[in-house]
């Protein structure tokens, strides 16, 4: 009995990850803006993919959210690539669903159990994913990809990880507090 029960949390899993992995591909292929930066076009992309994946990581922790990351950058640029394939963006992609997934489980042994998707410590995690991925890592991948120094970049991706911070925490935040409902976190 309790291997059936096990089994069937894990399809669950897998079924609520592979739905946060296409709504993913769907914000990051097909509902994006692309504003140039430094006279070069096409240098940031302004989406909302990145909230199903880290949702996956706070909902199911940091393995499953890197999962979710990793098909998701994945399967997208099999469906629609958005030019040559970078490998910096995978682990990019995978970074997303990993922190929020490490900061959920951190909460959880805090013992905010009632609280674990409050405004502040989504807030936190979001500030967090967008240092380390957008601003940092995502940054150093594009100076990479079109020969540009980070500092020519940096003040651009900068003033749009700064307007995602608040706009993030709000959408992770509300969805979250619905999605529990449905989700035993």
């Amino acid at each position: 009995m309790n291997n059936s029960r096990r089994s069937s949390m894990d399809i669950k899993t897998l079924v609520m990850a592979s739905f946060l992995t296409a709504i993913s591909i769907v914000l990051t292929r097909f509902f994006y803006l692309m504003i140039p930066l430094a006279g070069l076009p096409s240098t940031l992309r302004v989406s909302f993919g990145e909230i199903p994946i880290m949702m996956s990581g706070f909902l199911f922790g940091p393995l499953v959210g890197g999962l979710t990351g990793l098909a998701a950058d994945l399967i997208g640029v099999l469906i629609n690539p958005q030019g040559a394939y970078f490998p910096g963006f995978t682990v990019s992609s995978i970074l997303w669903g990993v922190i929020p997934g490490v900061f959920g489980q951190l909460f959880r042994r805090k013992g905010y159990s009632k609280d674990i998707f409050s405004i502040k410590r989504i807030g936190l995690t979001v500030i967090t994913c967008i240092a380390i991925v957008s601003v940092m890592l995502n940054t150093y991948w594009l100076s990479i990809m079109l020969d540009k120094g980070v500092l020519v970049l940096l003040p651009g991706r900068l003033i749009s990880g700064l307007a995602n911070i608040p706009i993030q925490t709000l959408i992770i935040t509300t969805l979250l507090k619905y999605i529990t409902n449905v989700v035993r976190v």
